[in-house]
């Protein structure tokens, strides 16, 4: 079965982004291969302000034939290729599953990594680590959140400082 995978950029003090949205503190790695992570997916979730970032002129396309859910109550306009979500429910999460012939990456952000994690649907965290203190932003796991266990299953730096780190969600405790 597909894995949700939360793969994503945080700041050392754990911001995802700064505090108007901003994200030209994510350095490039010409160690990472983006094409090769992009392949690993063919099914993208994403909250409303990431999902308005993408279609910023010039931003990177999506692969062909991939398929993007953005969950949102307050978007209504439709797009091609994208459906919009109003609820991560079991039943929806299901459906998405069953359709990924591949991994599935929770792109952002944050509010909706939130309510996916709580709900039980997260399976793994991928944390790249850039070398910066923004101070402000907005945090990985926003407020109000549950406790969640992680295990670590990679762990990397690379020569430009970034950390990469892997960890599985683990199931909660009875």
């Amino acid at each position: 079965m597909p894995r949700i995978r939360y793969s994503v950029a945080m700041s050392l003090d754990g911001y995802i982004a700064g505090p108007d949205g901003e994200f030209d503190w994510i350095m490039s790695d010409p160690a990472s291969d983006f094409s090769a992570q992009f392949a690993q997916f063919d099914t993208f979730l994403l909250g409303r302000r990431t999902f308005e970032i993408t279609r910023i002129p010039g931003s990177p396309p999506f692969p062909r034939g991939s398929k993007r859910f953005v969950f949102s109550r307050t978007l209504q306009d439709e797009f091609p290729g994208v459906s919009v979500v109003r609820e991560a429910s079991q039943t929806t999460i299901a459906e998405i599953r069953s359709t990924a012939t591949r991994d599935i990456w929770l792109f952002g952000g944050g509010g909706l990594f939130r309510s996916l994690l709580d709900q039980g649907f997260v399976d793994t965290v991928e944390v790249k680590v850039m070398p910066v203190l923004l101070g402000s932003g907005r945090q990985l796991l926003p407020q109000p959140a549950h406790r969640a266990r992680l295990k670590l299953t990679a762990h990397h730096v690379s020569p430009s400082g970034i950390a990469y780190l892997d960890y599985n969600v683990l199931p909660k405790a009875a």
